[in-house]
């Protein structure tokens, strides 16, 4: 079996919806600055949800 599993990824919470979001590939190199879950949560960045 190669790789790392998906439940032993880093992972992050969305500054827009507060879900947890995993480390990808293509954020490897920018993981540090990845604040969003999906570039519609990065659009919709000002609407920002209070946490309950």
């Amino acid at each position: 079996m190669r790789g790392v599993k998906k439940s032993d990824l880093p992972s992050k919470i969305c500054k827009t919806c507060g879900r947890p979001f995993s480390w990808r590939k293509k954020w490897e190199k920018v993981w540090n600055e990845v604040l969003y879950c999906s570039s519609g949560c990065r659009d919709r960045k000002h609407a920002v949800v209070s946490s309950k």
